[in-house]
């Protein structure tokens, strides 16, 4: 395929296809992809400008039954070292969050065995108490929910909804192709089904995220049917708003001999997904997994987002990545890149900076 004319395409704003795509992957110079990459971008977000949240990442529980091979954080329900918070100490990280100017809880968990869907719900209401926004329960929990109530997913998400939930993150995607799931995680939610808890998010007026994480046994056209199905999905239901792309981290998982994603690959990655999504506004760059130099290069390969300040981190970091930044350095991060920062809400509305 000559790659000219997708480059066109690009250039005019039109919408690329699956194998135009492939062609780009395979073919395409890394600098080329990171000018169409910010083309797109300069073309969706006119006005220099990088947006990040401020909050924080409660995981309410370590303990689960999926036992991914890409995770080191989880502890299986016989480990004696696996917890549950409790909500005094819920309690104690919200208060903390709130004083750093944070706006959200991004909420998630293990696949607990044994605790209720009035658990969560009980769970929802107290940090509701609180006034802050809760951005939780990926889809593979909310599928575990189900399961565990006998409810369909989208009971489970009225009541969700209806005792303090927001917003849904985009996690436990990983790679939306079910052989890859099979082999990674058969315990978990499918292609399908992780899908399908999103489009009822998004029918019930919840906005929500998406996430890839790629860099382990997953091929390029695996890539490409992960990135093809939120396509669709956004093209149905315009519920998403943002995409996150973030390589695995093989350290400490079953997985640890997998070498680890490049920062080249990883800055490729992102401009391909931030030339496909031509109906997702929004790309967050991953300084988590990355760093922050290259989350600053990030910033001119399609990303319009820093994504959060990341108060408290644990699953990344139980695999031995430790990047930590304040509100303060992302923005002299995102200044010295010749973009202005500005703090967002879940939904992209910006915080006035008076507190």
């Amino acid at each position: 395929m000559d790659i000219q004319q997708s480059i066109d395409k690009i250039l005019s704003g039109e919408r690329i296809q699956g194998e135009e795509f492939l062609a780009l992957a395979s073919a395409a110079d890394f600098y080329q992809l990171g000018f169409l990459a910010n083309a797109v971008r300069k073309r969706k977000h006119p006005e220099p400008m990088v947006t990040y949240v401020i909050d924080r990442n409660i995981n309410y529980t370590d303990i689960c039954v999926s036992a991914c091979k890409f995770c080191a954080f989880f502890k299986a329900p016989e480990d004696a070292a696996g917890s549950v918070l409790s909500f005094a100490e819920l309690a104690e990280k919200i208060k903390e969050t709130q004083a750093l100017g944070g706006t959200q809880i991004l909420l998630q968990g293990g696949l607990h065995p044994d605790k209720p869907l009035e658990f969560y719900e009980e769970m929802l209401r107290f940090i509701k108490g609180f006034g802050i926004h809760i951005h939780g329960f990926s889809p593979p929990e909310v599928c575990h929910f189900a399961g565990l109530s006998g409810l369909s997913v989208r009971e489970v998400l009225i009541r969700l909804q209806q005792a303090g939930l927001d917003s849904i993150p985009g996690g436990g995607a990983e790679i939306l192709s079910d052989r890859v799931r099979q082999e990674t995680a058969p315990r978990k939610c499918s292609a399908d089904q992780w899908i399908g808890v999103m489009e009822e998010a998004h029918k019930l007026g919840m906005r929500t995220t998406a996430t890839m994480m790629f860099g382990h046994i997953e091929s390029m056209g695996e890539r490409l049917e992960h990135l093809t199905r939120v396509r669709d999905l956004q093209d149905r239901t315009g519920g998403f708003t943002a995409f996150i792309p973030w390589p695995f981290q093989p350290d400490n998982t079953v997985l640890a001999h997998l070498p680890k994603t490049t920062a080249m690959d990883y800055l490729k990655m992102l401009a391909l997904s931030r030339i496909f999504f031509d109906n997702i506004d929004n790309i967050q760059a991953s300084w988590v997994t990355q760093g922050p130099k290259i989350a600053q290069l990030s910033l001119f390969f399609g990303a319009n987002d820093f994504g959060s300040t990341m108060i408290e981190e644990n699953v990344v970091a139980a695999a031995g990545v430790g990047f930590r930044l304040s509100e303060q350095e992302i923005r002299t991060l995102v200044e010295e890149a010749g973009f202005r920062p500005c703090q967002r809400r879940m939904d992209y509305t910006l915080v006035s900076r008076e507190r």
